[in-house]
C-alpha cells in the first residue's frame, strides 16, 4: 500500500500532474490541466480571502484536488527560488 507522503512522495507527484506549463497556453504560465485556468488566478483568490468552495464555484471544472495542486506548486516555486534580503 502507497501512503501519502510529502515533496519527494507519490502524492506531490500526483498533484504536480494537475499543472501544465506550455508556451502556447497563456502564454507559458502555469495552468491546470485542460483548461487555461492559471495557478496565479487561482492563488489570487486564495489570497483574496475566498474558501475552496467559492473557487470551486467561480471555476466549476476544478476539484477540491486541482486547488489543492495549485498551492503545492505554488510551495514548491517558492522553495526553489533564492531569496536576497535587503
Amino acid at each position: 500500500m502507497c501512503r501519502p507522503t510529502t515533496r519527494s512522495g507519490l502524492v506531490y507527484s500526483r498533484s504536480m500532474d494537475r499543472i501544465e506549463v506550455n508556451p502556447a497556453i497563456c502564454s507559458g504560465k502555469p495552468v491546470m490541466r485542460g483548461t487555461r485556468i492559471m495557478v496565479s488566478n487561482i492563488l489570487g483568490m486564495v489570497a483574496g480571502g475566498y474558501s475552496v468552495d467559492r473557487i470551486l464555484t467561480a471555476y466549476p471544472d476544478l476539484s477540491h484536488e486541482d486547488v489543492s495542486a495549485a498551492l503545492q506548486y505554488a510551495a514548491k516555486v517558492v522553495d526553489e527560488e533564492q531569496v536576497i534580503s535587503r
